[in-house]
Order: structure tokens, then sequence, then C-alpha cells
């Protein structure tokens, strides 16, 4: 689910989603609530790992108007689909049992109730203009927003790390993607100007200034329009061999493995016996966590300029050592480097999606129609290019 359009949100937009929720269920919402998705700056791959991620929020967003029932019913709609309304037994919820768009707003309910929380039924529209399938988390906008919304319908008093971590949960056992943590803490915990630096183990957050615009830059998004679906099993392989190496190496996660000590590391493994896909996946977690302290290091320096050749660093990785990228993306972040660009990668999943990429003002626009001739040359899809103005995150409209 998800447009291409301007991000909703603003008045016009509120008036159109509560306009749209009337006219399916006959009566005014109780409230109108948004969701934003999100880019990850850098550390890919890194949260199921216990380590460090920086993603901002987009201006993107899914919005939901929503109000409660009583009956243990469960009513969805998405403007962006054709399928109409989908409706549920929330009592009959079980993993699995949903699928496409609506079985994420659907886990959410089902978490909610499992962790004990009186939820008995909503009715919901959403509009979504978070490209789906984008690597920008479409998924967990939807997954907050409707989170948010029944947290405040229903008194539930949940903090915004506890509605991430119950939107996760809905992600892995209901909807069955082994995710971690960082896309819902994204679009949960985000601020307007700020990049979110989480370390996923015990969920602490800093808000790092990030102002591309202050410093003469651009932060682009390069939509590839590979669509990718991170439930069939590629994902899951990885973060499967990360556990195993992290078992291989006695410790409780990666991100306990100093990036000083990686060379070592991955000599143990060798001779431990693990073969070169868990070695390469170790290789890259350790030093992707390494790669998010410098970015860090960087911004703190004022020294935005020095992060492009570490995003640059990046997708190397993640495309020589994950091996999670696509031609598409390899080519935008190639072309966007010999075309003036500071640094860019893939951002996301991978297997599609999008990148990523920093360039200064004045090149932004000679490095969009690099990658966008480049695509044609290719016989590509053309590629959606548009800025990355860091949002706020996920809150109440109306």
């Amino acid at each position: 689910m998800g447009g291409s359009g301007a991000a909703v949100g603003t008045a016009a937009g509120e008036v159109r989603v509560a306009e749209g929720f009337r006219r399916l269920y006959g009566a005014a919402p109780e409230g109108v609530w948004a969701a934003p998705g999100r880019v990850n700056l850098i550390g890919e791959y890194t949260d199921f790992n216990d380590g460090f991620v920086m993603p901002l929020a987009l201006p993107h967003r899914a919005v939901a108007a929503v109000s409660r029932r009583r009956d243990r019913i469960l009513r969805l709609h998405s403007a962006d689909v054709t399928q109409g309304v989908v409706q549920l037994d929330i009592a009959a919820l079980e993993p699995r049992s949903v699928t496409g768009w609506a079985a994420y707003p659907a886990g959410v309910v089902q978490a909610l109730r499992e962790a004990g929380h009186p939820v008995t039924g909503a009715d919901v529209h959403l509009v979504s203009t978070v490209p789906s399938g984008a690597g920008l988390s479409s998924s967990a906008a939807l997954e907050v927003v409707v989170a948010l919304a029944l947290n405040d319908l229903y008194g539930l008093g949940l903090t915004r790390p506890e509605l991430a971590l119950l939107a996760q949960r809905a992600e892995n056992a209901f909807v069955g993607v082994p995710c971690g943590i960082m896309d819902q803490m994204a679009a949960a915990c985000c601020t307007e100007g700020h990049a979110l630096h989480l370390d996923t183990r015990d969920l602490s957050q800093r808000q790092v200034p990030f102002d591309p615009a202050a410093q003469g830059l651009r932060l682009l998004v390069v939509d590839t329009r590979v669509r990718h679906a991170l439930g069939d099993g590629a994902y899951a392989a990885r973060r499967a061999a990360c556990e195993a190496g992290a078992r291989a190496l006695g410790v409780r996660a990666l991100r306990d493995i100093p990036y000083a000590r990686l060379p070592a590391a991955l000599e143990r493994l060798a001779g431990a016996g693990q073969g070169e896909e868990v070695r390469r996946c170790v290789r890259h977690v350790v030093s992707d966590d390494h790669r998010v302290e410098r970015t860090i290091a960087l911004l703190d320096a004022d020294d935005l300029r020095a992060v492009g050749p570490v995003l640059t660093e990046g997708h190397a990785s993640l495309r020589d050592d994950l091996r999670v990228s696509c031609p598409e993306l390899d080519l935008a972040v190639t072309t966007a480097v010999t075309s003036g660009a500071l640094g860019a990668r893939m951002t996301g999943g991978g297997f599609g999606g999008s990148a990523v990429v920093l360039a200064e003002e004045p090149d932004t626009e000679a490095v969009t129609e690099a990658i966008t001739e480049a695509f044609a040359a290719s016989g590509f899809t053309p590629p959606r290019v548009f800025p990355a103005a860091p949002s706020t995150g996920a809150r109440r409209l109306s």
C-alpha cells in the first residue's frame, strides 16, 4: 500500500481522510492520526543484531481516521487499493490469517490484545503516500499509525517505544517478517530536523540535529521502483546467518564484537567451520555498526560532507558482503557518485527499494538527471528522485 503523491498531513488532507471515513462508515471518525515512512542514513541489518541505526522520518506518511467499536469487529479500508472494506473478527485473528496490506493493522490489534489491552474493535480508513516496497517502511507506518490511534482512543497509556515494540511484534509474529525494531521506532519517535541515533539493544535514543540544507547540501532518495517483499525468505536467511555467527563467537549478538576485533573474529569463525555466508554477514554487521559511530562523530564535528564516503562504503558492504543489492540500486549509487555526489548507498532491506544520495545543493539537478538517464540507457523503469527532509514522527492530527 502506498502512493507516490505529496505527503498527506495538511489540514485539507485531514479533511479528505475524515470525509472518506464518513462515506465508508456513515459517521465522523473519533480522530485522525499520521505516522511517517523513513529512510535510514546508515546502519543496515544491524537492528536485529542489537546494534546501532540512524533513520530519519520522511514527510511521506500513512494517515488513519479511526473510531472504536464494541462488537469485536475490525473494519479496514485503504484508499490506495481497490479491495474494499476488509471486515475481521478480532477474536478469530491468528498469525498469517490475513494477507496483503490489511495484515499490518490487523497484526497490531492482535498484538495489543495478546498483551492484555482492552481493544474491542475499530473502524479504520487509511491513506498513505509512503511508496510500498520501496525500502521506506510503508508497513511500519501503517502499524504505528494504527497503534497510536488505538492507544489514544482506548486510553492505553503506552509510550512511543512500547508502541513500536508492539508494532514490531505484529510484523514478526502475525505477518511473518522477522524485522528488527528500527522501522517502528523511527515512525514512532523521530523528530523534525533530526536523525534518530538508536541503540536497538536498550532502545536508548538521541535526536541528532541533521540539516543538510544549512550546509548547502541535499539528501536525495532514489526510489528505483523495484518492489521488494521481505517475507520471501532472503531477509530471514541473513538474520539466521548473523545469529549463527553470534553463537559461534559466544556473544549475545554481533553488536558485542568490537570493530578492532573483527579480523580475529572472522578467523575464529573460519576455524570453527562457519561458512562464507556467515562470515560475510558478520563482517558487514560489525563494520556497519562502526560506520554509524563514525557518522555520529562526523555530525558532532559539524562535518556532514565527510559522511558521503561513509555512505558509499556502506553500500559496497551491503552489495558485496550481505549481497542484498540489485542492479538498479548499484546503478543509482555508482551514477550518483560519478556525477558529483558526495556519497550514496542503498537503504532498507534491499533486493530493490531505494537509495539515499548526499550531494551539494548545486549538484542535485545534475545528479538526478544522470541517474534518470542511466536508468533509461539500461532499460530500467524510470526512478523517482525526491529530497528527504527530516520530518516529524507519529502524531495525532485531529
